[in-house]
């Protein structure tokens, strides 16, 4: 990986020099499916691209980028160069450039299995190949030369020849198809990191969107397999209300023609924004029963990445430095369109209890940087796609909203997308449009929100007198960082009916260490002060002494949604924090959570208590806390109303927390139909839900495992297996998963992610304790060695997290000491995982207090 890094130094010199304007690319994809897979090397294809450019300097020297197994012909302006002395394995040197330049480079690139540049899918179900493209930040350089950073702009040509039967898809329309080559038209000018080339026997769904003269074709694609499953309806339906709202608010066309959305196996990410052809997960495509959350985080991803049309396609950023200017919009317009635009008017409820938590946590580890970051080159671009880029950055995206008003943010959007069409930009273009519509001060602004990292905490400070009014209501504000607030502050009191219920609310603007919110004073006492009330700002909340008593009784009463979600969420970080025993928001989750009406929040809740019992919590009371969880989550699974979304979820939580032997064979009677829950379908997804605990505590064999493959001899069926596999509770199969994953690079990213999941068992940490050393052993070889794609799920899924004590902390300082030169993307990684494993045991330390 070193030789194929990018600096960004080397990337603004070679912006400085060259202004590019046009690339006509040539693929021949035949080679996907001819022949056996070669006895050595990769499979690979031929790769022909002509790069038309210009240099600001005449006769001076750069490079373009290329990651291929070889290359079989260079020409520079006619002049043929040879390979072996002009290309690297990752680059191509141009020596003694003219004022206008023509470069062709005929390459052998290879397909990936790492879903990074042409991944190459083999379908076992009915042995079918697919290929997709997959580049953020810098792989289109694996599939043809060119000038791998955001700011060198183009317009782009593809040519696709294909085998027999399949379909071929780009970012520009089909122009024509004959003998099996497939000619796009070009593009608008847009960055190598969203080209893009889908090619293979998909099963296609076509419709049209129309809005006044604008006519966009829209298209739906998954593979042949999953047809049965796919409703492109619904895709269709939220497309279409997507472009209604941005049409309306951004008052600019949609600037890239067609439509398509392609849902492809074994992604790396939720989806990515390739202008006129979107690429999702095909996990989008539910192959049985979910929940309407599967739906809105589908829908979600659907309006982030049409947000992105304009917000990175139409204008990106300069380098990657600025990849917020994308990405924090994106994730912000998914949540705002989901609410102003579809039936999931409930958005900001998921956002406040789910996306929040990402960011939360991304900005109290050791590597938590301003949202504007310092990126020194395309390692440092890989690891910011974070929960600060995201969720934070959408975070104070909503709180710019409040800081500025609404007409005044979307207006100055607009100017924004005018002024810089197609072109590049950095904070200052933003900013400047902002505060010109605004007559805010943009620039201190920026400083407080955008260039400074780390979270603020809010407390309320109440006084009251003695017939019980409030004397004063002051918010407290903590961090390195004292920034402005824009808050509601609610008071909440508990009804005669038991409801708790809000009866006072006021807007204040938080700044300094202490702010009193003199428009409260007067009036009577609360029971739950809420300092975030509607979440229009970004930090973590606490309680006074009553109003956290008052949640702790009343929680499950609370009848407003997103103040129930704001409570849950506050609850979690005084428990990550160590602040509260995890015993205690496990108790919380069994007295309240029953009664949680968001299934997106109640999913969220599940998972972090699970995380509560099998990290925080004290290792003594761990055994005691599964076993209440297990049966507290059998009593609702019980309740639930049947053939209910509440009852799937709390089936899913039951299966994943089971923890007896009676646990045990309820989830076999349920798999093999002699026990039964009335309303509760086992479907096929399910049936793995419930199979994977059974392998992970050896409550079924291999054949068990094979037997259900048989079932579902499917893509999906195989992650599972794979998982399922992995889990079993021996030496042997631990020993046999760590040789797949760490000593062979055969797998693909979907079953590497499958393997190490499988592996990673909480109840097994006496079985992984082994292979705390070789981890640290094996951790520059693998980075060394594998794709970074491979290398972060590797090093992040397989550090041992569950060793939860001092020595693993220990091991890990002791591997940082000793390896200060190691590259900085990968001590980033290494020091992200120690921080966890510290705050673990801080909070293990804080609930083993509660039993002293």
């Amino acid at each position: 990986m070193p030789g194929e890094n990018l600096s960004r130094d080397e990337a603004r010199e070679r912006a400085e020099l060259l202004s590019v304007d046009g690339y006509e690319v040539v693929l021949d994809l035949r080679s996907a499916v001819d022949g056996a897979e070669p006895a050595s090397g990769p499979r690979t294809f031929r790769s022909v691209t002509t790069v038309r450019f210009r240099a600001a300097t005449p006769g001076a020297t750069t490079f373009a980028d290329l990651i291929a197994p070889s290359v079989n012909a260079v020409t520079l302006n006619g002049r043929a160069l040879d390979p072996a002395e002009v290309f690297d394995g990752a680059r191509v040197a141009l020596a003694d450039l003219a004022a206008e330049n023509v470069l062709v480079v005929d390459a052998n690139c290879a397909y990936s299995r790492t879903g990074e540049g042409m991944h190459r899918f083999v379908d076992p179900e009915d042995g079918e190949v697919y290929l997709y493209t997959q580049y953020e930040p810098a792989d289109a350089r694996r599939v043809y030369a060119n000038f791998e950073q955001p700011d060198l702009k183009a317009p782009y040509r593809f040519e696709v020849s294909a085998p027999e039967g399949w379909q071929v898809w780009s970012n520009g329309a089909e122009e024509s198809r004959e003998g099996g080559v497939w000619r796009f038209a070009e593009t608008r000018p847009i960055s190598t990191y969203i080209t893009c080339v889908v090619a293979g026997p998909y099963h296609y769904v076509s419709d049209t969107y129309t809005r006044g003269d604008l006519t966009i074709p829209l298209g739906a694609m998954c593979r042949k397999g999953l047809a049965k499953h796919f409703d492109a309806d619904d895709v269709f339906l939220v497309t279409k209300q997507g472009f209604d709202l941005f049409h309306e608010i951004f008052d600019y066309p949609y600037p890239f023609g067609k439509y398509d959305q392609a849902f492809v196996p074994e992604y790396n990410l939720g989806a990515m924004e390739n202008p006129g052809m979107v690429t999702f997960r095909e996990e989008y495509i539910f192959r049985g029963k979910v929940t309407q959350a599967s739906y809105e985080r589908r829908a979600n991803v659907i309006l982030h990445e049409m947000a992105h049309m304009w917000f990175g396609d139409l204008v990106t950023m300069k380098w990657w430095d600025d990849l917020w200017l994308k990405e924090s919009f994106a994730d912000f317009m998914g949540s705002f369109g989901l609410a102003e635009a579809t039936r999931f008017d409930q958005a900001w409820v998921t956002f406040a209890n789910n996306r929040k938590a990402w960011a939360y946590r991304a900005d109290q580890l050791p590597s938590t940087h301003p949202i504007t970051a310092d990126i020194r080159d395309l390692q440092d671009a890989k690891l910011n796609f974070d929960g600060i880029t995201y969720a934070k950055g959408a975070s104070v995206l909503k709180q710019l909203v409040a800081y500025v008003g609404r007409e005044a943010f979307l207006e100055g959007a607009r100017r924004y997308f005018t002024a810089h069409a197609y072109g590049n930009t950095t904070l200052d273009d933003l900013l400047s449009v902002l505060g010109e519509v605004s007559g805010r001060d943009m620039a201190a602004w920026s400083r407080a929100w955008l260039q400074t990292a780390g979270v603020n905490v809010l407390t309320p400070a109440v006084t009251c007198d003695a017939g019980g009014r409030v004397t004063e209501l002051a918010v407290l504000q903590e961090g390195d960082e004292l920034r402005p607030h824009r808050v509601a502050v609610g008071l909440y009191r508990v009804e005669a009916d038991g409801s708790l219920v809000r009866y006072a609310r006021a807007g204040a603007d938080v700044a300094g260490p202490r702010t009193v919110v003199a428009e409260l004073a007067g009036v009577e006492r609360p029971d739950l002060v809420l300092v975030n009330d509607e979440d229009l700002t970004y930090c973590k909340i606490r309680f006074d002494e009553v109003s956290l008593a008052t949640l702790r009784a009343h929680l499950g009463d609370l009848t407003d949604p997103l103040a129930r979600a704001l409570g849950w969420s506050a609850l979690w970080n005084l428990t990550r924090d160590g602040l509260m025993p995890a015993r205690d928001f496990v108790a919380l989750l069994l007295a309240h959570g029953g009664r949680e009406t968001d299934v997106g929040v109640l999913q969220m809740l599940h998972a972090q208590t699970l995380t509560a019992v099998t990290r925080y919590a004290a290792p003594q009371w761990r055994e005691q806390g599964g076993r209440e969880l297990a049966a507290g989550a059998l009593h609702q699974l019980r309740l639930a109303e049947p053939g209910s979304e509440h009852q799937l979820t709390w089936a899913r939580f039951f299966a994943a927390c089971a923890a007896t032997e009676g646990d045990f064979q309820l989830l076999l009677g349920l798999l093999e139909g002699s026990a039964r829950i009335d309303g509760l379908e086992v479907d096929q997804e399910l049936r793995w839900d419930f199979l994977l605990p059974l392998a992970a505590h050896g409550a079924v064999d291999e054949d068990a495992v094979h037997a259900e493959l048989a079932r579902d001899d499917t893509a999906s069926g195989k992650r599972h297996q794979v998982r399922c596999l992995a889990a079993r509770p021996s030496a042997a199969v631990k020993d046999q998963a760590w040789a797949a994953v760490v000593e062979s690079d055969s797998l693909s990213n979907a079953l590497v992610e499958a393997t190490i999941s499988g592996m990673q068992q909480s109840s097994q940490r006496a079985l992984l304790a082994p292979y705390t050393d070789r981890y640290f052993a094996a951790l520059e070889r693998l980075w060394r060695e594998r794709s970074i794609q491979i290398a972060m799920d590797v090093v992040r899924g397989l550090y041992p997290s569950l060793q939860d004590d001092a020595a693993t902390l220990e091991a890990t300082d002791a591997w940082l000491a000793a390896h200060t030169d190691a590259a900085p993307a990968l001590r980033r990684l290494v020091l992200e995982a120690r921080d966890d494993l510290a705050r673990a045991l801080r909070a293990q330390g804080c609930d083993a207090a509660a039993s002293a």
